[in-house]
């Protein structure tokens, strides 16, 4: 099975939300990706359809931004 990418930038909502996510479907079918450490991944988390963090890369493709962290615009800085 092909893992979930979740996508976040390390404020506390996204943490948060982070734990949440391990929770519930596990750590080993994840991708934790923090955008902050992680810059070079940025353009790839866009293209995926990231418009905000945290977000929830299904193995179907589907984007589920969950609450609101912050815009692509303020991770890129």
């Amino acid at each position: 099975m092909k893992k979930s990418v979740f996508y976040h930038a390390g404020c506390p909502v996204c943490v948060s939300a982070e734990h949440d996510i391990i929770s519930l479907i596990g750590n080993e079918n994840v991708e934790i990706v923090h955008l902050g450490n992680a810059k070079n991944r940025i353009a790839e988390a866009e293209t995926l359809g990231v418009k905000s963090v945290p977000a929830l890369i299904t193995p179907t493709g589907n984007v589920l931004h969950i609450n609101f962290g912050a815009s692509m615009a303020d991770v890129k800085g």
